[in-house]
């Protein structure tokens, strides 16, 4: 069998990071670029020697293109993974999988009717560092986790975004923008969440671009831009969750989980590696058990569903969980409308592990 071919609609700031580590991996070759500015995927194929580019046809009538890997803006991913499924094509998407739960139940039926898969971010939950975690509380190591505390405070991406005005409407904020790598964690180590409750607030109705050529002009702001949720688990666990583009004090990356015997304080969700320490019950301190590497980021998860593809056997960072947190973010935003308690009608069933050994830049194909 021959690597499998990948092909990205999509050519932002993010595509320059998917596409550095699937080129990296010997099980995958990337063989096509689109976007709706085909000057734009002109200029990433020529940075990175992509033969094939164009508009999004240029993927989708590939006949090498086997998983489209669907890099476009919120409000587009369901239309464009919808379009690689009618082109008979697996399907691999950026966070959110879907902005809504009938947009993003359609997208699970098509892909089901068509016999094809779908994958989406954050495959930072396949990392090192949060699989080493998962590891460790499952070995028992702080006792039966009880509960978590998740922390993402910033002023918000205006500063650096060269065009950020999207991630403040429709489809982000940073329930939606940050949210998924929290919340997708939670999941991994509790199971499916059953219920949940929100408060959101805006602290401004206009930011202003703070770098890049629109520097100095200024856009909407038409969703909360602090929210605060709690959510129960089927589990009977639950958690506390803040997700601020309002906060001066920059604070991300914080993912505490408390078990009966100790407290385990996990690497930042949005990354693939870190420091896991440890506080004991009776401690004074906290201890690092490990401090984790990874050899590749964005783009691991196409690599591990491309390898279950060839394999025959499920992928981890499914469409399915994705959904279940999309379910989670939608009632999440209903509470903050409603002001009470709503309950998640969605499961998922939690993937296991990765085997010790598995290793992103062996040849297996």
């Amino acid at each position: 069998m021959s690597a499998v071919g990948v092909g990205v609609i999509g050519a932002g700031v993010i595509s320059d990071a998917y596409i550095k580590s699937m080129q990296s991996f010997p099980d995958l070759k990337v063989v096509a670029i689109g976007d709706l500015r085909p000057e734009a995927a002109a200029a990433k194929a020529a940075e990175y020697g992509i033969e094939a580019h164009g508009g999004p046809e240029a993927v989708l009538g590939h006949p090498d293109v086997e998983i489209v890997v669907n890099l476009t803006i919120p409000i587009a991913h369901v239309e464009v993974a919808l379009a690689a499924i009618a082109a008979g094509k697996h399907v691999w998407s950026e966070k959110p999988f879907s902005l809504d739960q009938e947009s993003g139940l359609k997208l699970l039926a098509s892909a089901s009717d068509a016999g094809l898969r779908l994958g989406c971010a954050p495959d930072t939950i396949l990392g090192p560092g949060l699989q080493q975690s998962r590891r460790i509380i499952e070995r028992g190591d702080i006792g039966q986790p009880l509960t978590a505390l998740t922390l993402m405070q910033s002023p918000g991406p205006e500063s650096w975004h060269p065009n950020p005005a999207f991630l403040f409407q429709e489809g982000a904020g940073p329930l939606w923008d940050i949210g998924p790598y929290y919340l997708t964690t939670l999941v991994q180590l509790f199971g499916p969440v059953a219920a949940v409750a929100g408060i959101g607030s805006k602290s401004r109705d206009k930011r202003t671009i703070g770098s890049g050529p629109l520097e100095g002009q200024q856009f909407d702001v038409t969703v909360p831009t602090h929210v605060s949720a709690i959510a129960r688990f089927e589990s009977g666990q639950s958690s506390q969750s803040i997700f601020s583009f309002d906060s001066p004090l920059p604070r991300g990356g914080f993912v505490e989980i408390t078990g009966a015997d100790a407290t385990l304080a996990l690497p930042d969700p949005n990354q693939f590696d870190g420091e896991i320490k440890i506080r004991r019950r009776g401690a004074e301190d906290w201890e690092v058990l490990e401090t984790t590497k990874a050899t590749a980021e964005r783009g691991t998860g196409v690599l591990e569903m491309a390898r279950a593809i060839r394999e025959d056997r499920p992928h981890r960072a499914t469409g399915a969980l994705a959904f279940h947190v999309v379910d989670v973010m939608s009632s999440i935003t209903q509470s903050i409308d409603t002001g009470s308690f709503v309950d998640v009608t969605s499961t998922v069933e939690v993937p296991p592990v990765l085997p010790d050994d598995w290793d992103v830049q062996a040849s297996t194909i």
